[in-house]
């Protein structure tokens, strides 16, 4: 997942940002927008789809014009969009939540893209089970999905953090420290985790395919402006599954997409391949719709608001997890006078219902 799932601290981004979704330039009838993105294996359709043409393509059907910008730091693309530097960003559900909700910017999810399915996971060099780690200090990005996976890894082992001491331990740093005598437990993610569990001795006791669906990956764009310019909506998911369409091709044109995005992404065909196999694509509107109107959400949304406000994540006076409502197709959570992300499946539905 190279440095896609850093969200260490970003949150003091939001209480600065809090105005930002009063801005006007938000809200309007428009022509030009901009899409920022980072590197990560289920995020590269977009770069991809860019230097093909697919986003012109479905852009020029609309009578608009769509950019998608890389930027290289995840949290600083969460930080800009939040700002209202960009029209929509790719981002996890937790991040989503704390950054740009919680930082007073309405928020929609048109898109689910995927989910981490064995992309994260806890590894341990003392132990073979994930029980084995209770009174061990575990290497990990804090407040991270990393974090979280930890967090209800514990529940199914009827343990909690109390029982463990974390160390804060970057992304760019956790492969060095797992190859420490002293490290004996380090949860990480993609391409790391790769590393890190091949290590001698090192046993993966515990990853994200045991909370399927909690770890999602979407894309998001301000709520007020998808308002005013649903052409937005209906060009940016025609591009995805157009482009994932490509990236599930296992003919030779399919093969030459993946391996133009693993090149985008700084891997190989092989290495972005391996990633591909620990994360659930939504290949299909209609599947990624079923899950975004179906009973679960709400559900794995409890479970991250829960983390988030236990973790001081959803702001610094917050007092409650209800602070920020989140709105889902079956059940809406928390304020019902604040909700600042959604789930709208809108867009989706028009795909696999073939009306784009």
């Amino acid at each position: 997942m190279f440095n896609a799932r850093n969200l260490f601290v970003a949150l003091l981004a939001a209480s600065t940002l809090a105005t930002a979704s009063l801005s006007p330039a938000l809200a309007e009838k428009k022509k030009e927008f901009n899409i920022a993105w980072t590197i990560y294996v289920g995020w590269m359709p977009w770069p991809y789809a860019a230097e093909s043409g697919i986003v012109k393509k479905w852009a020029d059907k609309y009578g608009i014009s769509i950019k998608v910008t890389q930027i290289n730091d995840y949290v600083e693309s969460i930080n800009q969009y939040t700002a209202g530097k960009f029209d929509g960003v790719t981002v996890t559900n937790m991040d989503a939540l704390t950054i740009p909700a919680a930082g007073g910017v309405d928020t929609s999810a048109i898109i689910m893209g995927d989910y981490s399915n064995g992309n994260d996971g806890v590894v341990l060099k003392k132990g073979k089970t994930l029980a084995d780690i209770k009174g061990q200090k575990v290497n990990l990005v804090e407040l991270s999905v990393s974090h979280y996976l930890l967090a209800r890894g514990l529940e199914t082992a009827k343990l909690s953090e109390k029982n463990i001491k974390t160390v804060n331990t970057s992304d760019a740093d956790i492969v060095a420290a797992a190859k420490s005598p002293d490290t004996t437990a380090v949860v990480t993610w993609n391409p790391q985790l790769l590393e890190v569990k091949a290590e001698p001795g090192a046993t993966l006791v515990f990853d994200s395919s045991k909370i399927p669906g909690e770890i999602e990956d979407l894309l998001v764009v301000n709520s007020a402006t998808l308002k005013d310019n649903p052409e937005l909506g209906k060009a940016l998911v025609g591009i995805w599954y157009e482009t994932i369409a490509l990236m599930k091709d296992q003919s030779e044109k399919g093969k030459a997409a993946r391996e133009a995005m693993a090149k985008l992404s700084g891997t190989d065909l092989a290495g972005f391949e391996t990633q591909l196999k620990t994360t659930f694509m939504y290949y299909e509107p209609k599947d990624a719709l079923a899950f975004m109107t179906g009973a679960e959400l709400p559900k794995i949304m409890d479970h991250v608001r829960t983390f988030c406000f236990d973790h001081n994540l959803l702001g610094e006076n917050v007092k409650s997890k209800d602070a920020v409502g989140i709105s889902t197709p079956t059940k809406a959570l928390g304020s019902t006078t604040n909700v600042k992300l959604r789930f709208d499946p809108t867009y989706m539905k028009m795909a696999a219902d073939g009306k784009l």
